[in-house]
Parts: C-alpha cells; sequence; structure tokens
C-alpha cells in the first residue's frame, strides 16, 4: 500500500463536527501507519522513517486523536498560561482543524512546584491546550520508533509496561543462589531538568523544528517569564518518552564493557531501569564502584546528565534496598520483595490525614474516600510478599477508624460505637460499613503473581498482537474481579467498545450503557448492557439527539 492510499484511509472529508468523528477508522488509520515506522526503523530505513512520520502529522485522523487524548486525561480542567480548556465538542473541532506546524509557535509553560515526600519541592511545567495537542500529536510518530530501539529492560513511561514488571526484572536476576549479590543504586540528579537540548536535537528521530521550539519556549512562574538552557520540562506528554530516548543505550554500553561473553558472565551485570530509576546488579562491590559507576557517568555525561551522589551508592542484597516502592533483600535461601517502609508510611499517612480532614462526614463518603486508595495500594504490592505488611496496615488502619469514630460520639460508649459502625460480616468482625458500603482490608487481597513481559516485545510490532490480547485479557480479569457483571460483559465483547472498535482497558475506562434506556423501562438485565469507553458513549447520544431514527441500537 502507497502513502497516498493510506492518507485516504486515515482522513474523512465528511467529518464537519466532533461527533461524526468515525473513530474506528481513526485508530485502525493510525496504527497501520505506526506499525510501518516501526517496520522501517527496524530495517533502518531512516528516509522512510521521516517521510512516514510527517505523513501521521498531518493526517487529519492523528490531530483528532491528539485532540482526544488532551480531552479526556486527568489535566484536562488543568489550564496553561492562556487559560483555555476545551470542554465543548466545538471547541474540541476547531483545534483539531487548526493543529499544525504552519506558522504554530508554542507559549511558555506555566510553572507551579510540587512536594517531594523529602521535604523538596518538584518544578512541573504546565503547556496550554493546543501546546499539549501537538506533543501528542508529534508523539504518536515518535513513540514507535522510542519502542523499537529502547533498552529491553526498560519500562517506564512505555506502553504495555509496568512497575511490576521492573521489579518482575529484579526478581529474575537476583532470586537464584548463584544471582549477584551486589547492586548499584543510580539516581539521576535532576534528571528532566538537566538532559541536554543539544543532544535531544541531534538525536531525537522527529521534526527538528517542532522540538527546538518546545525546548526553548520558557516557563511562568510568579507572573516572570524565564528561559529553558536545558532540560525537558516535566508536565509535558512528550517529556518522558524523550527522557527515555536519552537514556536509552546505557544497556548495550554495559554489555559492550566485557571483551568476551565468558568474561560478562562472570561479572553478572544487569539492568533494570524505570524512567530515571535504575540498578545495575554486578558480582562485587569493586566492579561496580571501579568500572561500571564510571561508565555511567560517561554515558550520562554526554547528555548533560549526572548521577546523584547522595543518592547513588553500591549495596550488598542481603543488607536490602529500596526500588520503586519495594524493599528487596535476599534473606535466608530466597529473595524477599517488601512494600518499603517509606512507601508504607506514606501510605498510612495518607489515610490518617483523610479521616483527619473528615471529622464530620458521614460515614459513606469516608468509606468512598478510602476505597480506591486502600485497593489501589493492595494492587500495586500484592503481587509480592505483602500479606504481613498487609496485615500490620489493617490493623494501624482500624486505630485510625475506631478514633476517627470516638471523636465523633464523645459522650457514647464504646459498645455503641462498634455497634454504630462496625460490622460483621461474612465470619469476620469489626468491619468498617454502613449499609452496602464496606471497606475492603488489605488481607483480603491474596497474593497475584504477575507474568513479566517479554524484553522485546513490541506493542508496534504485528507478530506481538495475540500476546498482548492474552496480557490484557489476563489483566483486566483482575481489573474486575468481584464485578461479575462488568467482567461477563468485557468478555462477550472479546475486550473491544462496539462503537470504535478498540480495546477496553483499565486506562481507557469504560460506561455500562443500557440499549434501552432505563427511562424507557430498560431493564439491567445482560442483553440489555453494552460496555463503552466514557467518550464513545457521549458521541453516542450526540448522535442520536441530532438523529434520533438513524442511529443504530448495540445489539
Amino acid at each position: 500500500m502507497d502513502a497516498s492510499a493510506v492518507a485516504c484511509d486515515v482522513a474523512s472529508p465528511s467529518w464537519q463536527a466532533w461527533h461524526e468523528v468515525g473513530w474506528a477508522k481513526v485508530y485502525q488509520g493510525v496504527a497501520r501507519l505506526q506499525t510501518r515506522i516501526a517496520k522501517a526503523v527496524k530495517a533502518g530505513q531512516w528516509r522512510k522513517v521521516r517521510a512516514l512520520q510527517r505523513l501521521l502529522t498531518n493526517s487529519t485522523a492523528a490531530k483528532a486523536m491528539a485532540v482526544r487524548r488532551v480531552t479526556e486525561n486527568r489535566g484536562r480542567k488543568t489550564p496553561g498560561v492562556d487559560q483555555q480548556t476545551w470542554s465543548t465538542p466545538e471547541e474540541k473541532w476547531s483545534a483539531v482543524e487548526n493543529l499544525g506546524r504552519k506558522r504554530y509557535k508554542p507559549l511558555p509553560l506555566r510553572r507551579i512546584n510540587i512536594p517531594k515526600s523529602n521535604g523538596e519541592k518538584r518544578p512541573l511545567g504546565i503547556p496550554t491546550m493546543r501546546d499539549r495537542a501537538m506533543q501528542a500529536l508529534y508523539l504518536l510518530a515518535l513513540d514507535p520508533v522510542a519502542e523499537t530501539l529502547g533498552d529491553p529492560h526498560s519500562y517506564g513511561f512505555r506502553r504495555e509496561r509496568s512497575t511490576a514488571d521492573a521489579i518482575g526484572q529484579v526478581r529474575n536476576v537476583l532470586s537464584r543462589d548463584v544471582s549477584p549479590k551486589w547492586v548499584l543504586e543510580g539516581d539521576i540528579k535532576g534528571c528532566f531538568d538537566n538532559i541536554s537540548h543539544e543532544w535531544l536535537i541531534a538525536n531525537v528521530c522527529m521534526d527538528k523544528t517542532i522540538l527546538r521550539k518546545w525546548l526553548k519556549a520558557g516557563f511562568v512562574e510568579m507572573g516572570k517569564l524565564f528561559p529553558t538552557t536545558a532540560g525537558t520540562p516535566q508536565g509535558g506528554i512528550i517529556s518522558p518518552v524523550l527522557a527515555n530516548i536519552a537514556l536509552d543505550g546505557l544497556q548495550a554500553e554495559l554489555t559492550n564493557l566485557f571483551a568476551t561473553v565468558r568474561h560478562a558472565r562472570a561479572a553478572k551485570v544487569n539492568l533494570v531501569r524505570y524512567a530515571d530509576d535504575f540498578i545495575i546488579t554486578g558480582s562485587s562491590g569493586e566492579l561496580l564502584e571501579n568500572e561500571v559507576r564510571p561508565l555511567v557517568q560517561k554515558f550520562l555525561a554526554t547528555r548533560g546528565l549526572i548521577l546523584s551522589d547522595k543518592k547513588t551508592k553500591v549495596t550488598k542484597v542481603t543488607d536490602g534496598f529500596d526500588f520503586l516502592g519495594w524493599h528487596v533483600r535476599y534473606l535466608g535461601q530466597q529473595l524477599l520483595v517488601l512494600p518499603s517502609k517509606k512507601n508504607r508510611k506514606t501510605f498510612l499517612g495518607k489515610i490518617r490525614e483523610l479521616l483527619r480532614a473528615k471529622k464530620s462526614a458521614r460515614q459513606m463518603d469516608v468509606i468512598e474516600t478510602l476505597v480506591p486508595i486502600v485497593r489501589g495500594w493492595a494492587n500495586y504490592h500484592r503481587s509480592q510478599n505483602s500479606s504481613q505488611t498487609f496485615a500490620r496496615c489493617d490493623n494501624q488502619i482500624w486505630h485510625a477508624l475506631w478514633r476517627w469514630s470516638c471523636r465523633r460520639h464523645p459522650t457514647k460508649g464504646k459498645k455503641w460505637i462498634k455497634q454504630r459502625y462496625f460490622k460483621c460480616i461474612e465470619g469476620r468482625d469489626w468491619r468498617f460499613a454502613e449499609k452496602d458500603q464496606l471497606l475492603p482490608i488489605l488481607a483480603g487481597y491474596r497474593k497475584v503473581d504477575h507474568v513479566k513481559i517479554r524484553s522485546d516485545a513490541n506493542p508496534y510490532d504485528p507478530a506481538y498482537d495475540e500476546y498482548f490480547s492474552i496480557r490484557l485479557a489476563k489483566r483486566m480479569d483482575k481489573t474486575l474481579e468481584g464485578r461479575r457483571k462488568l467482567r461477563w460483559l468485557w468478555w462477550w465483547q472479546e475486550g473491544l467498545c462496539p462503537h470504535c472498535d478498540q480495546k477496553i482497558t483499565r486506562e481507557s475506562g469504560w460506561h455500562l450503557h443500557h440499549i434501552v434506556k432505563r427511562s424507557e423501562r430498560g431493564s439491567d438485565k445482560l442483553t440489555n448492557l453494552v460496555l463503552l469507553h466514557p467518550n464513545c458513549h457521549v458521541q453516542y447520544h450526540a448522535r442520536e439527539s441530532a438523529d434520533p431514527a438513524g442511529i443504530s441500537k448495540y445489539k
């Protein structure tokens, strides 16, 4: 298929409004171009890569996808320096029509400082909606390149990869008797703020003019404009991928450090990286300190980066180290991976703070606030050795809830307070519940082993389509655990939204749609329900309002 044929596939001149966009064609056309980009990168055909990238960034379909992303993500209501948010269908369609490199000039970022766990502050740059959409547009063309060339054991800010995969790789390289017993804990000082602009412009495969404009846009803080001389701002959609590209290649450098395969096996050097946090294993502390650390410093120096002397250290695995919220330690004859003390303290502190802020709130409101926090923390850690930690945290949460209950009724007896706020459910007493609302306990989340992603798996390679479909099915099984109706619908629809033919995932979200409306006496039976993406549900009702007779029901 030639370029002109693809261009016809990804754009439709019949679209005149936001709710007329055919999302199934949009996703299929963009995915087809991204697959071709990844294939060209693998073959080393860089002229073809750049031609396909231009075709993609000029297509209406890619522009619509970019606008949809920035108007549906968590930051959609946070404006940039122009104080604009695209909240109406008319604004979104106008953005699609006006998106492009012609006469494009990014506005400065609106900078805010968010607190870090160590008491310091991290600068966060907020681009305007137009700049976010432009970054999302060019990311569609850059991501296939980054995924194809990325380090096999890099797991941060990459499609289909997660912290669970990173800690799974840590287990793989440290869990056996013959595994290395020394680790270099690496931390890059101000990674996002210090990456060399010259290196990025010279090495990132995308439109250099656009990239230079983003990097030199500057930022506004306290009403003053400041220039940017280095770094890619945290808060930009494309920033994590640019940082990943800057750090890719370290694994190859470590491999080339050793002259022979025998020498490499004896050294037991392995890299596991999640964004700018990484560990490097080794057979001895001297090897890591005298050979590996200087190599890493030299690699980073070419990109304008340096290691943090305070946080970078060589550690024995039997002494333990923290990585991505877990504490990893080889104890006895096994490798233990537990929630770290710092992570546990932050979690419990957040719950206590919320309870203090809701002194006068209803019990049901408290439960609704705490459920996603407890569930999220449990799901994050349940793939590791967390049962004892869960039990201790349950005890701490109970004490916090008991104090909250007693504070509300200082004149009541303990027996009355217990009967008012705590119930005996399924043989377990002291469950914090009201009517049908129940706060889950961490001990109720049993360990579920996580299957690590294959290091060579590329989501833009059609050869891995079935592999990623199987992984998605298993992941959604866990996400919808205990929600039988949603789980059955997801499987019956083969994981696809019938409106746009794209996967329904935890990240995309979903909406339970009634085929026959409740107001029209539609039932809640499975035969009258369908899972849609939230945006697809809005589009369906917009089309239904415009043409009630022409809209087809999902059957």
